[in-house]
């Protein structure tokens, strides 16, 4: 099956599969963050580039890491309603540029997701207090 797909994208799952299988909830989360970033950049290039098959390619990596992320949710948490609306914004940023492309809105969405993980990879390097 590999054999008919791209290498580069043969490569980009099997990557992929093994960070999933191997990874705790907070390296899955990152995992997720890190797809939906670079997806989000991949459709943006590829909307530059006039690629419209890339372009869709990378929306539904976005919304799969998006999706993901806001399954991954817990929902008794302090954040969990502001990471819902994030995400379900997000959502509909991604699924609204399906059919209208707006990439002023997905770059925004891009740089929320970039935010949000340099939150998450700070709280991993501090100390824990208590």
């Amino acid at each position: 099956m590999l054999a008919l797909t791209d290498p580069h994208e043969a490569y980009r799952r099997s990557s992929l599969d093994a960070r999933v299988q191997g990874g705790d909830s907070a390296a899955l989360v990152q995992l997720c963050l890190e797809q939906a970033i670079a997806s989000l950049g991949s459709a943006l290039f590829a909307q530059e580039r006039g690629d419209p098959m890339l372009r869709s390619k990378a929306l539904t990596r976005a919304l799969t890491a998006i999706t993901a992320l806001e399954m991954g949710v817990d929902r008794e948490a302090p954040l969990a309603e502001a990471l819902l609306q994030v995400y379900g914004a997000a959502r509909h940023a991604v699924l609204g540029s399906a059919t209208d492309f707006n990439g002023d809105l997905l770059a925004a969405v891009r740089q929320d997701f970039l935010e949000i993980e340099t939150a998450l990879r700070g709280a991993e390097r501090s100390p824990a207090t208590g």
